[in-house]
């Protein structure tokens, strides 16, 4: 009977859910969180990209996808970096690296990173820090000998981004993680600022609000037409 009892109440809970009514509010406030929650996403995104990209670097070097590792490390320098993009109106600052209880040189290595990911995110101002152009000549002859100098060819050789080794990518993920963390404190506080707002705000203004979309768009977000192709 009192199994009976349970399931009863929790499908009253759910069937409650269901009917509840969300509204989005506009607010300072609300932005703030908004914001703090988009930044640990990047930063979850970030821990998840350096822990595939270890499992990577310890298989065999013959045994790797080359473009695999460079792949998740560039996916996790922008991630990172998107958490502190100038011009943003919210997000992470170099205040919030310094406050965290790491130890060693962990502004030099954000800086670094930030640095890595700026160059990655834009075209090279100097060519050369992409590839090399050089000429192959033809060996020079022995001393006294008679081989003809010339110019044989042109050859290019492409310089390959660094990608750190795995005690790098462990202090990149454990920088992320801080951070997070940190992010997170500050946005369960927020919550409760947003929460004070909304209640100043009246039920009457509030339920005349337009709802909120809970869940994944459906076809008809999208549009009559659906999704553009590329």
């Amino acid at each position: 009977m009192a199994g009976t009892n349970a399931a009863s109440s929790q499908a009253q809970t759910e069937k409650q859910a269901q009917q509840a009514l969300t509204v989005e509010l506009d607010l300072p406030s609300a932005q703030v969180l908004a914001d703090q929650i988009s930044t640990i996403q990047d930063l979850q995104f970030v821990m998840e990209c350096c822990k595939r990209l270890l499992g990577e670097l310890v298989k065999p070097e013959d045994e790797r996808e080359p473009v695999v590792p460079q792949a998740l490390w560039s996916a996790a320098l922008m991630a990172y970096g998107r958490c502190f993009t100038r011009g943003k109106k919210f997000g992470l600052t170099a205040d919030d690296v310094r406050n965290l209880p790491l130890e060693g040189q962990v502004m030099k290595f954000h800086s670094w990173v930030v640095d890595e990911r700026n160059q990655l995110a834009r075209h090279p101002a100097n060519p050369y820090n992409v590839a090399r152009v050089g000429t192959v000549l033809s060996a020079p002859g022995l001393s006294g000998g008679s081989a003809e100098r010339q110019v044989q060819g042109i050859t290019v050789l492409s310089a390959s981004h660094i990608l750190v080794d795995g005690a790098g990518v462990r202090q990149l993920g454990a920088l992320a993680s801080e951070l997070a963390k940190q992010t997170a404190e500050k946005a369960q506080k927020q919550e409760g600022t947003v929460l004070a707002e909304a209640q100043k705000i009246g039920l009457d203004k509030l339920y005349a609000m337009p709802p909120l979309p809970v869940g994944a768009p459906g076809d008809e977000d999208l549009g009559a037409e659906g999704p553009e192709e590329v």
